[in-house]
């Protein structure tokens, strides 16, 4: 099982007991950290893919430590002027361990909130039922405008135009 996460803006493809090392997190070090935009979950051939992330999937992880990476050495140069800069620097990275991939949050919490959407969905049809006669009557007249605007509209005249010939002059 594995599963595609962003994480400090990038995206990563974990599995479980990874380790892998990350933009820098505010977190300290030993702490869980749970990433909730989780993009898509493979479990065993069954592919999940959220548009843009999967709705209660979770990635927790655990950091293990913080550190910074190896030296990246910027230098720039313009040929014949005697210009030569050299900067550079060193990224800030946490390692993180992965602890667990679920797929689904808290089943509980989601069938409260379905068992009070049935009754607000009666309403929306009852309403429905009431506002369809209405939008009938302007369905009817809309259809009957493009009828008369054909009516009024004159058959087209076929006209013809002639084309003047001129003669050229020449004067030698």
């Amino acid at each position: 099982m594995y599963a595609i996460v962003e994480i400090a803006g990038q995206q990563f493809k974990v599995e479980k007991d990874q380790q892998i090392f990350v933009h820098r997190l505010d977190n300290e070090e030993g702490s869980k950290v749970e990433f909730d935009k989780v993009l898509l979950i493979d479990n065993g051939g069954k592919i999940n893919v959220g548009a843009p992330a999967i709705s209660g999937a979770k990635v927790t992880a655990k950091v293990l430590g913080h550190m910074k990476g190896d030296k990246v050495v910027v230098f720039k140069k313009k040929r014949r002027k005697g210009y030569k800069v050299k900067n550079g620097h060193r990224q800030s990275f946490s390692q993180i361990e992965i602890q667990s991939i679920v797929e689904k949050g808290a089943t509980a919490k989601k069938a409260a909130p379905k068992a009070e959407a049935k009754p607000v969905a009666e309403k929306a049809t009852t309403a429905k039922k009431e506002a369809a006669p209405k939008k009938a009557a302007p369905k009817k007249a809309a259809a009957a405008k493009p009828k008369a605007a054909a009516a009024k509209k004159p058959a087209a005249k076929k006209t013809t135009t002639a084309k003047k010939t001129t003669a050229k002059k020449t004067d030698k």
